[in-house]
């Protein structure tokens, strides 16, 4: 797993290493900040790792989990039984420690993750806290799970959930929708208008019933295309469940959600600059899109859940 990714959208199985379904890390990928894995354990597993210079968020997929660091915190993490059904509740570690994830019956977690400086507390972060906001109207309508945002959702007073560089967030589509639209990009500094951020996608697609009653199989489609900076990312990608796709610079968007099909991903990002921020600009030719929101009304199958009203534990 030392070679670097020739190509910017990894099939499921393609970034496997051991327990990991997904593994990407600055190195591979060939940028300086970014990473994710995404773990599978089987009912009684568990898996350790060394947070190294990164900073991570343990943030369950399926299943329920108890991380465990070498400080002698403990996080008993709920977890859900997919990302379709609801909010997660998560655990943030920090680099230069030592972690064990064990999973009583088992699971998929993602391991978002960030090349950083500072050495933050780890932390619980509970389901209950996690901002949803529901971004864009109509058929661009879609819900944002804010876990790990740099800043509230709607541009509120306070702040997000604390990290040195990590930017993470989960998006939801119903099946039929655009998101990730209009096309956007972040990747120049330009103070107060633009942010340099390193971008994963990471997919899962719902299945849906055909007339007899069984479950088939979804896709959806991304794309990103060159902003005339960096590597001249230019992706048109079908995605499926497990996939990814890298964007290390460009103008990305849409993320299509195929009729039938409500579409997740997971976003993870991370940046050179000292403010940790997630300002973008949208692509001259489609940015109009938003001055149409406000006539038009939120897709009634949003959100597709809430948050939940308090601790479970």
């Amino acid at each position: 797993m030392n070679a670097e990714i020739s190509e910017f959208h990894i099939k499921a199985g393609q970034a496997a290493d051991g327990p990991y379904a997904l593994d990407i890390d600055p190195k591979r990928a060939g940028w300086g900040y970014s990473s994710l894995r995404v773990l599978e354990l089987p009912p009684g597993g568990h898996h350790s790792f060394a947070t190294g210079d990164s900073e991570w968020i343990v943030l369950p997929l399926s299943g329920g989990c108890t991380v465990l660091t070498d400080s002698g915190e403990i996080f008993e993490l709920t977890g859900r039984e997919s990302v379709f059904s609801g909010v997660t509740d998560f655990a943030y570690v920090p680099r230069d420690a030592h972690v064990q994830i064990a999973s009583g019956a088992g699971g998929r977690f993602a391991l978002t993750g960030a090349r950083c400086a500072r050495r933050l507390p780890a932390r619980y972060g509970p389901a209950s806290a996690v901002p949803v906001e529901l971004r864009g109207t109509g058929n661009c309508s879609r819900q944002v799970n804010n876990f790990a945002a740099a800043a509230p959702a709607g541009g509120g007073s306070g702040q997000g959930f604390e990290c040195d560089k990590l930017i993470a967030v989960e998006v939801l589509t119903p099946g039929g929708n655009w998101s990730s639209y209009p096309p956007h990009k972040h990747d120049e500094c330009r103070p107060g208008e633009e942010s340099e951020l390193e971008e994963i996608y990471y997919f899962e697609i719902a299945a849906a019933a055909d007339a007899s009653g069984h479950g088939k199989p979804g896709l959806g489609y991304q794309r990103v295309s060159p902003s005339g900076r960096g590597r001249g990312t230019d992706v048109l990608a079908e995605v499926r469940g497990g996939d990814a796709v890298l964007i290390p610079d460009g103008w990305h968007g849409p993320s299509i959600a195929a009729p039938g099909h409500d579409m997740y991903y997971l976003n993870v990002m991370a940046g050179p600059a000292a403010t940790r921020e997630w300002l973008i600009c949208d692509h001259p030719d489609h940015g109009w899109i938003r001055s149409t929101w406000p006539s038009r009304p939120v897709d009634p199958r949003l959100p597709l859940y809430d948050a939940p009203s308090g601790d479970p534990r």
